[in-house]
């Protein structure tokens, strides 16, 4: 037993703990390429923020981990057979049920370990925050962490070099041959606006790229993939530390 995993422990214990800080790890079940599984952020999403929490819990923060959410908003690829989607209206209720629940209980303090890039939860977390002014939200999607980009020479956006890299590491069961996976080549907007970062439109998946891919996963191995993991959780772990011990009336500077 994990005692800051909630999936693993038990009335017995949790009745008599107070916890500081709730991780809630949020994923997305959909096509990874032809060799990665259709879970794998859940995977990614459930192994980074039990990892990260026991580093924190480990150094004396009160950390619990709440069971992965398996599905994400994947409205950019709703003709891939079996892409679960979620509609961000649907996750902004499922949102505000967790964190009505933890305010009430008292625990003020959520995070978000996000593992889908079709999840965004800042306008949620600002509208939710309004609502419930005691608690903290907090978004971290640990793919965004530029800080490893040295491990990797392609990190591609999805089912690439890092993704297959980490599943290696984590799940290498799961994970095809690299003789069978797709390139990864993708397609970009004709609109420079798009591609420059200052316009944005959702993207039909299935008109980028052949594969479900984006980012040759070629070059990936396992000793990427544990050098990574251990880089994330480190971070991560020790931010899950500092925001469950610091308290909630210090957070600035």
């Amino acid at each position: 037993m994990r005692p800051y995993i909630l999936a693993e422990t038990n009335w017995k214990t949790v009745k008599d703990e107070h916890y500081q800080l709730v991780v809630l790890p949020w994923g997305a079940t959909e096509a990874h390429n032809y060799h990665l599984p259709y879970a794998t952020d859940n995977i990614e999403a459930e192994a980074i923020a039990a990892e990260s929490a026991r580093i924190a819990w480990e150094q004396g923060a009160k950390v619990i981990v709440l069971p992965v959410i398996p599905f994400g908003v994947n409205t950019g690829q709703f003709d891939v057979t079996l892409d679960m989607n979620l509609n961000p209206s649907t996750q902004f209720a499922i949102l505000n049920d967790v964190i009505e629940t933890l305010n009430r209980q008292g625990i003020y303090k959520l995070v978000i370990l996000n593992s889908h890039g079709g999840n965004d939860f800042r306008q949620m977390l600002r509208e939710l925050g309004l609502k419930y002014p005691n608690m903290f939200l907090s978004e971290v999607n640990w793919y965004k962490m530029k800080s490893a980009k040295p491990i990797f020479e392609d990190q591609g956006e999805h089912a690439g070099e890092t993704e297959t890299s980490l599943m290696m590491y984590l799940r290498p069961e799961l994970v095809l041959p690299l003789s069978e996976a797709g390139d990864g080549a993708a397609k970009k907007y004709k609109f420079s606006a798009m591609n420059e970062g200052w316009g944005w439109a959702e993207r039909r998946w299935t008109s980028v790229t052949k594969d479900t891919g984006i980012g040759n996963p070629a070059k990936a191995t396992t000793d990427k993939g544990e050098r990574f993991f251990k880089h994330l959780t480190e971070k991560i772990g020790e931010l899950f530390y500092e925001v469950a011990t610091t308290d909630r009336n210090d957070f600035y500077v």
